[in-house]
C-alpha cells in the first residue's frame, strides 16, 4: 500500500547515504560527480531525483536507481494527489 505523504527522497540521500558515513553535501556531491548546488537542492526537497541522479546514487551508495526513482515517482504522485480535486477531468466513454 502506497504512503499517503511519504517524504522527498532527497532526505533518503542524507539519511541512508550520507549520514552514516559521516559525508558531507560537498563530499557526496564530489562522489557523485555533481555541483555542490545540485545535491544541496535534491537533499533539501527543492529539486527531483533524475533518472541521471539515481544512476550516479546506485552507482555510488549501491541503491537501485529504479528503487531512487520509484522513491520519486511516489513523491510526486502524492504531492499530485493533494490538488486533484482540482483537475476537472471528466471520465471518457465511448458513445
Amino acid at each position: 500500500m502506497p504512503m499517503k505523504n511519504p517524504p522527498h527522497p532527497g532526505r533518503s540521500i542524507k539519511d541512508a547515504c550520507l549520514a552514516p558515513l559521516s559525508l558531507t553535501v560537498t563530499d557526496g556531491a564530489k562522489i557523485l560527480g555533481v555541483a555542490r548546488h545540485t545535491l544541496s537542492r535534491v537533499i533539501n526537497g527543492q529539486a527531483g531525483i533524475s533518472p541521471d541522479m539515481a544512476i550516479r546514487l546506485e552507482k555510488a551508495f549501491g541503491a537501485t536507481a529504479d528503487s531512487w526513482l520509484r522513491l520519486q515517482a511516489a513523491y510526486d504522485l502524492a504531492q499530485a494527489r493533494r490538488h486533484e480535486n482540482q483537475i476537472d477531468v471528466k471520465r471518457y466513454a465511448l458513445v
